[in-house]
């Protein structure tokens, strides 16, 4: 039987551990409702997502900034762990690095709207951590895939996501503009025939 009754033994790290779930799942709520509907979208519209209380937020991120700035992160940190595992899942380096992109996209979705909502330098310093973070994921999905034979081998990682990155913009502007269509077109280009 656990001793309970000096709260230092494992009820505090179970609580820490809950602590860690509540927060991932509302930064996993905050994203999708970002990408649904702009870094605008009501608080209470991510509590709800996330089914926690507007104040649980807010306990958790004083600011819409820091909510921000930790969805921000909290992608960062998806798109690059999740190179190993697309790259393990599939025989297709193609099939991970289109996978990736997917995922780079819907970041990229939130962070257009990063700049906005924050009012310091802190964006400055959060795109170094991207760059420095993203990039190199990218290039050792594009260097698979050209190893593979599957796409051409002159694609550097910086250019690809240049290149993603100019397709996202006001994506959620237009209607009638399909950003992942015109991801997939230049997905495809890079494909050897």
């Amino acid at each position: 039987m656990a001793d309970t009754g000096s709260g230092k033994g494992p009820p505090a790290r179970r609580k820490r551990a809950d602590a860690r779930r509540n927060e991932e799942t509302l930064l996993e709520a905050a994203a999708a409702a970002f990408i649904a509907s702009g870094v605008d979208v009501p608080v209470r519209d991510i509590a709800a997502k996330a089914g926690v209380g507007v104040g649980t937020i807010y306990r958790h991120f004083p600011t819409r900034a820091d909510l921000v700035v930790a969805v921000y992160r909290h992608q960062v940190e998806a798109c690059a762990e999740a190179c190993p595992a697309l790259l393990a899942e599939d025989g297709s380096p193609y099939t991970a690095l289109v996978q990736w992109i997917d995922l780079f996209v819907d970041f990229l979705v939130t962070k257009h709207g990063l700049a906005e909502a924050m009012q310091s330098g802190d964006f400055e310093t959060l795109h170094a951590y991207f760059l420095d973070r993203l990039v190199p994921v990218c290039a050792v999905l594009l260097e698979a895939a050209a190893g593979a034979g599957e796409i051409r081998p002159d694609i550097e990682a910086l250019e690809l996501m240049h290149g993603v990155g100019n397709l996202c913009i006001g994506a959620n502007k237009d209607p009638r503009y399909d950003a992942r269509r015109m991801v997939g077109v230049l997905l495809a280009g890079l494909r050897l025939h």
